[in-house]
């Protein structure tokens, strides 16, 4: 039954949550080594379960609601989009959403210590094993720990997609603010501090490129209503970025916010993605106001290269 479920949600164009990460797996064979596509199906609880998506105090209204049956259906579907692309899959107990994760193709992944070592993904886990999980899992040799990610961004933990991301080998956007007594800044901050004294897998240092974030963006009191079976309090801040986004073929599609810093974040990603159309799209406060962004309700699929230094865009990671 969850199965059929499950099924008829993904033809619905249903998925909401990045539930699958596509990745590079080198498989060896008789005489050679050769690259393909595989699915890696990572386990998911609602963003860390009690702790994230849904609170303790929440327990109650949300199991009333299903909320746990659609978790459970939740994790059905990767398997089922692995069926139909007939792509190998990859199980594993490992709790990971693709949103906690960003790769730059050669080796290297950026996550932060806030969301993966929390005590609400794998509790059982150090953050040696966490890291050996990311390396076995995704084919990285190198993990870059942030302390934290952007302020605002406590119901899930901290992603990495909202503070920082590679937009190519050894370069990454890093979400700023300049004003230093904007809690914020002391994320940022820590952040820019652990990636200048860093290198990626192949040994060099990182080129890092501040973007602002908008705002600071808070939630009104007009759309302070109940959702995702918890409520909203009026004037909660916002987890506004401009790193949140998707990466196409030949094309990069942002958020933007109505807010002073949009044409500035154009111009950036239009001079480090220079072979990609940069489309903004408004509304991105909207979107946010359910704590994510274009990134977060997208997964993209990587197209196989003979070897990931042959590959001259950052399409299909993180």
């Amino acid at each position: 039954v969850l199965w059929r479920k499950s099924l008829y949600s993904l033809e619905l164009a249903l998925l909401t949550h990045y539930l699958f990460y596509h990745q590079f797996v080198v498989r060896e064979g008789d005489t050679r080594l050769r690259r393909e596509i595989a699915g890696v199906d990572w386990q998911y609880n609602a963003y860390g379960g009690y702790n994230g998506l849904f609170g303790p105090e929440d327990h109650q209204l949300n199991r009333r609601k299903g909320h746990e049956e659609h978790i459970t259906e939740d994790n059905l579907v990767a398997r089922k989009v692995l069926e139909l692309e007939r792509i190998p899959r990859f199980e594993t107990n490992f709790v990971l959403e693709g949103g906690s994760i960003h790769v730059d193709g050669e080796g290297t992944c950026i996550t932060t210590e806030q969301c993966l070592c929390h005590g609400n993904r794998n509790p059982h886990m150090s953050k040696d094993e966490i890291e050996n999980q990311l390396k076995t899992h995704l084919g990285v040799s190198k993990v870059i720990w942030l302390p934290k990610g952007l302020y605002g961004d406590e119901m899930i933990s901290g992603h990495v997609d909202n503070i920082c991301c590679f937009t190519g080998p050894s370069t990454v956007l890093l979400s700023w603010i300049d004003d230093k007594s904007d809690p914020q800044y002391e994320h940022s901050a820590a952040a820019f501090d652990v990636l200048s004294n860093t290198t990626d897998a192949k040994g060099r240092k990182l080129d890092i490129i501040k973007i602002h974030v908008p705002g600071p963006l808070c939630m009104t009191e007009e759309v302070a209503q109940p959702f995702l079976g918890s409520v909203a309090l009026g004037q909660q801040r916002l987890a506004g970025s401009y790193v949140n986004f998707y990466i196409a073929n030949g094309g990069v599609v942002a958020p933007a916010f109505g807010d002073k810093w949009d044409e500035e974040a154009r111009k950036i990603l239009e001079k480090v993605f220079p072979k990609h159309e940069v489309v903004m799209v408004e509304g991105g406060r909207e979107i946010v106001l359910g704590g994510g962004n274009i990134h977060c309700a997208t997964q993209q699929q990587p197209a196989v290269c003979p070897h990931p230094s042959d590959a001259d865009t950052m399409e299909g990671q993180g």
